[in-house]
């Protein structure tokens, strides 16, 4: 679970996961999964996380779920408007 940097860093980790812990009353496996959202909007995509990677049905939270469909219907919306612009321009060149 911990990422180590330096030999004292698993130290700064620990006790940073116990203060959310506690902050936020998760088991290690939410803190986890919440990890692994963030690690794949950051590092994979935002779109590539919530499009293809996964639907996270394993975080258990409501807001989070509204949020994400809510970003896919806007990816989808906006898809469709740049695309529609684009064959509206070109049926006008011809």
């Amino acid at each position: 679970m911990f990422i180590c940097d330096s030999n004292n860093s698993w130290i700064v980790l620990y006790f940073f996961n116990i203060f959310i812990l506690k902050l936020f009353n998760m088991t290690y496996e939410e803190i986890e999964n919440w990890q692994a959202v963030h690690y794949r909007m950051d590092n994979e995509g935002i779109d590539y996380c919530f499009e293809h990677y996964s639907n996270w049905e394993e975080i258990e939270d409501e807001e989070f779920h509204k949020l994400r469909l809510e970003f896919l219907s806007s990816m989808d919306k906006i898809r469709k408007y740049v695309k529609d612009k684009i064959e509206n321009a070109e049926e006008d060149d011809i």
